[in-house]
């Protein structure tokens, strides 16, 4: 007993023709023998006999009086010898597994082991995602620390092959002699009722994990209580079902995530290469076939074994079927998923994959509502069944799901492939649709078409006849790219005289013909989107459009007119964004309308009266409308507008007051509305928070709208004074000015401005009074030509940008907390002033330079990649890195100094030894304000690498740009 409690040794206990009370009391005929050994020995030695038997009388093991024969019972304590011989050898079975040591961190204070409290915890997600392996590492690590323990192996598989419900009595018993024959090692135990369990554990400390459960019958048999186990039990129940386990009471629910891109190759590298990092010439093979499985390690596991051993031509040649096929083994155990789902689930579910993935929930809805009863409600089933997932609003399926159901499309009922493609519900595959639309094979089967022609090198015609045959059509979509500057896809007015009349969404990226044909049905369209189409107009005369939700004709710049569309009554999202040629809206009843895009419609002259009736209208941007001169004093009845956005109404002079109803509305742009001279006094916009009124040049006032607002922009324009009650704006955290000379005007507000702008060209100091502003937070100096230095700045100031300010030589700062230093076009810069900004720490900066700097100790003088060993050791969970590329035109382009935003740089970091798999990396890039030739751009960033010798590439999406030299600094 003393190495039992000092070494941990096992110690097992037979009470042969002896009861355990009579041994732990020292009684009956025990307790004469005991007492007769005790004659003449030392009391404490006595005490420590004693001691020790009470202790052994309280291990569980084999009593012969249990037994009637008494060779069963020495074959069963051999056995159990054995097995506890073989349960003392440590497990290597865990070590090549990744991820596992983060999982059971995650799930620590759900398991809360230091508590004597019974848990139960669920491990919930899809099929394939891990839980059982978690599962079993779990139980490996922990099982030692609890006087029983037992993994219940797949359930679901285990009760398949009898009929279960939830009063099935007799079911529910065989579970409780499965699950105690297991738990006691007692393989012949009978069950005579269901309060067993409870009997035999309620004063076990046990650790019991239930695999795969899918029915809550399941839960009822083995733990349907708490109160069945003895103190510090832990239950653990793998599942695809959320509801199951919340239906139990179960809120101790751990979500198994995907791997990172960094751990799935591993998983995946480790099943086909037997180590962490793929062989030489194999790297870019496998980084495409870990994209391709989505990370989902089931996935891994199967084609990294598939994989091993193979050549590099059998990997090429294989490539191809996997990007459009599942493999069989993954397709099995995926299916378990989709044949537990009712028959209108499954439909919903191929749905989905087929035309809905990465779907807003509201559109699915709009455009099932009519084949599914309660479309929200089951897409909640499916979530709950691990088979999709809902974020922000969106719905996800993963690939490979996704890739299931379209091979469930390819077969009929009965796992029939359906080899002519013409005669399928769903036509997903570029390969099928091209043969469908060319060869007229299409029939009354097909309800969705999504084309992504992508893939396609030429361009494809659509046959006259394609159409006539699939009757029933309701969905297409076609997501064209461009060949050679034109559309990929041809097709004639003749073909789309016979687009079924069925059809509920119509998505045609560059529509080729100016007009749909008089025939066009649209009586059950719900959603029209032509984005970048040839159109003039829709269609000719008026049609019913009872069901029409959705219009998005973006950019379509030949549209010159819409038709009447006052029979569109549920119309909710209308887009004619860069409509350039259109001159009027259509009659519309804009009662359901929501969000209204008419961005760039430089030809407007007028908003329609019908605005006002726009009472659900929450969204209505103006911006570019340059040639729209007022709005209709009826835009104060759409008292459900939240943002309005009037950027660059260059023609626009006063806004109507009643824009004073709009109570509700959270934020109004106007920048660059040149002429416009009047805001509207006596108004209380209460629920404005965001007032945007940069480079308003004619306007010379700003009247108290709002006292909630959050964010107030004026700089470039003729204001001259701001409400002196200003201060007292609780909500006001970002106040953007110009900085000019007479900013005493506004000394009242000096401590709320935390941006300033300044375009002086002949401003030559900035006045150190500028530390007074105690909240500024951005500095902008432009075209500033005269201006020779910048003298220290506030504490709180996060970005200084000084550009093409041509005398600018010294910086008479340092910088505590900003992020952000850009000093572009400024040429004259001293040494002084550049070795300031290199060393600051910020996290980006620019500045005018030729060559990557000596500080950066890694550096590559020509070319965007660096190779650096780190030298700190040991090495933490993530290294700090500061970067420096330099920026040059390509050498066919003419050397120039040119603005283009949206640019973005980023970086790869790859371990020497792991080339293709990416360190992840935080922040994943940066996106400069500008671009301009020969500066500098610093950065700081981190990634989680495991290795000393690193491989970092940088990368710019522009590719009229080349990195020139790259260097970096381990921080």
């Amino acid at each position: 007993m003393k190495s039992r409690e000092e070494l941990s040794q096992i110690v097992m206990t037979i009470f042969y023709d002896v009861d355990p009370t009579d041994v732990k009391k020292q009684m009956g005929a025990f307790g004469k023998v005991f007492n007769k050994t005790c004659k003449g020995k030392p009391r404490n030695e006595i005490k420590r006999w004693r001691i020790a038997l009470e202790g052994v009388a309280t291990i569980a093991g084999e009593h012969s009086r249990n037994w009637v024969s008494e060779a069963d019972m020495i074959e069963k304590i051999a056995m159990d010898v054995s097995n506890k011989l073989n349960n003392s050898t440590p497990s290597r079975d865990f070590n090549s597994l990744v991820g596992m040591g983060a999982h059971m961190k995650n799930m620590g204070t759900m398991l809360g082991l230091e508590s004597d409290e019974v848990r139960m915890i669920g491990i919930w997600g899809p099929s394939g995602i891990g839980k059982t392996t978690i599962a079993r590492y779990l139980y490996n690590q922990l099982s030692s620390s609890f006087d029983l323990s037992v993994f219940m192996e797949d359930i679901k598989e285990l009760t398949s092959t009898r009929r279960v419900s939830s009063d099935d009595y007799s079911a529910k018993l065989y579970l409780q002699k499965q699950f105690l024959s297991e738990i006691l090692n007692h393989k012949d135990i009978e069950i005579p009722h269901l309060g067993v369990v409870q009997d035999r554990l309620n004063d076990k400390k046990v650790l019991i994990v239930l695999d795969n459960i899918d029915q809550s019958i399941q839960l009822d048999a083995i733990a349907k209580e708490t109160s069945w186990f003895g103190h510090g039990s832990r239950i653990i129940i793998t599942t695809q079902d959320q509801k199951l386990l919340k239906s139990h009471g179960i809120n101790n629910i751990y979500k198994v995530d995907f791997p990172s891109v960094y751990e799935a190759s591993l998983i995946f590298c480790m099943y086909a290469f037997d180590q962490k990092f793929p062989k030489n010439g194999f790297e870019s093979l496998s980084w495409e076939v870990t994209n391709l499985l989505g990370k989902l390690p089931l996935g891994l596991r199967v084609m990294g074994s598939h994989f091993r051993g193979m050549s590099k031509q059998e990997w090429i040649d294989a490539l191809p079927r996997l990007r459009t096929r599942l493999d069989a083994s993954i397709q099995s155990i995926l299916m378990f998923s989709y044949d537990a789902l009712c028959d209108e689930d499954k439909d919903l579910f191929v749905h989905i994959a087929c035309l809905f993935n990465y779907q807003m929930v509201e559109r699915v809805e709009d455009h099932l509502g009519k084949n599914f009863l309660d479309v929200r409600q089951q897409l909640r089933i499916l979530c709950e069944r691990s088979l999709i997932s809902i974020v922000n609003g969106r719905v996800y399926m993963h690939n490979l799901l996704e890739q299931l159901g379209k091979e469930i499309v390819r077969h009929e009922t009965g796992n029939k492939s359906i080899r002519e493609p013409g005669k399928r519900q769903y036509l997903v595959d570029a390969r099928d649709i091209c043969e469908v639309l060319t060869n007229d094979t299409g029939t009354k089967s097909v309800i969705g078409i999504h084309f992504e022609l992508s893939g396609l090198t030429d361009k494809l015609s659509i046959s006259e006849r394609a159409f006539e045959g699939m009757t029933n059509l309701k969905f297409l979509r076609f997501k064209c790219m461009y060949c050679n500057g034109s559309p990929k896809l041809c097709c004639s007015p003749e073909a789309l005289n016979h687009l079924s009349q069925k059809l509920r969404l119509l998505y045609w990226e560059h529509f080729p013909m100016t007009c749909l044909p008089s025939n066009f049905g649209t009586e059950c369209l719900v959603e029209l989107y032509m984005v970048d189409s040839q159109l003039h107009k829709l269609w000719e005369g008026d049609r019913p459009l009872g069901n029409l939700k959705h219009i998005n004709l973006n950019m379509s710049k030949n549209l010159k007119e819409l038709p009447d569309l006052s029979s569109a009554t549920n119309l909710q999202y209308m887009y004619l964004s860069s409509c350039s040629s259109l001159v009027e809206l259509p009659s519309l009843n804009a009662t359901n309308l929501k969000d209204l895009d008419i961005s760039k419609c430089s030809s407007l002259v007028e908003l329609p009266s019908w605005i006002g009736n726009a009472m659900n209208l929450c969204f209505l941007n103006l911006t570019g409308c340059s040639s729209l001169v007022e709005l209709p004093s009826s835009i104060g009845n759409a008292t459900n507008l939240q943002v309005l956005k009037l950027d660059m109404c260059t023609s626009l002079v006063e806004l109507p007051s009643s824009i004073g109803n709009l109570h509700k509305l959270r934020k109004l742009n106007a920048n660059g509305c040149s002429k416009l001279e009047v805001i509207p006094t006596n108004i209380n916009l209460e629920s404005l928070e965001e007032l945007h009124l940069c480079d308003c040049l004619m306007l010379k006032s700003f009247p108290e709208i709002s006292t909630n607002i959050r964010l107030l922009q004026i700089p470039e324009t003729a204001i001259k004074e701001v409400p002196s009650s200003i201060n007292s704006w609780s909500h006001l955290s970002s106040f953007g000015m110009s900085f000019s000379e007479n900013l005493e005007v506004f000394a009242h507000a000096l401590d709320i401005i935390t941006e300033l702008v300044c375009k002086d060209t002949e401003i030559q100091e900035i006045s150190p009074s500028v530390k007074k502003f105690t909240r500024l937070q951005i500095l902008v100096l432009i075209g500033c030509k005269k201006l020779v230095s910048i003298p220290q700045l506030p504490d709180s100031l996060i970005l200084l940008r000084a550009e093409d300010c041509d005398s600018l030589v010294r910086l008479d700062c340092s910088f505590h907390n900003t992020k952000n230093l850009l000093l572009i076009n400024c040429l004259k810069l001293n040494k002084e002033a550049r070795e300031l900004i290199i060393q600051t720490g910020t996290h980006f900066a620019m500045l005018p330079g030729e060559e990557v700097p000596e500080n950066f100790t890694y550096r590559a003088i020509t070319g965007s990649s660096v190779m650096v060993n780190l030298n700190k050791r040991p090495l933490s969970k993530t290294s700090r890195f500061k970067a420096c590329i330099l920026l040059a035109n390509k050498e066919d382009k003419e050397k120039q100094v040119f603005v283009r935003k949206n640019i973005r740089i980023w970086y790869l970091i790859m371990e020497k030894h792991n080339p293709g798999v990416f360190v992840p990396c935080r922040p994943t890039g940066y996106s400069p304000v500008r671009y301009v030739t020969e500066h500098l751009y610093i950065f700081e960033f981190e990634g989680a690498v495991a290795s000393k010798e690193l491989f970092i590439d940088f990368k710019v999406d522009h590719s009229d740009i080349n990195i020139k030299g790259c260097g970096v600094i381990q921080l």
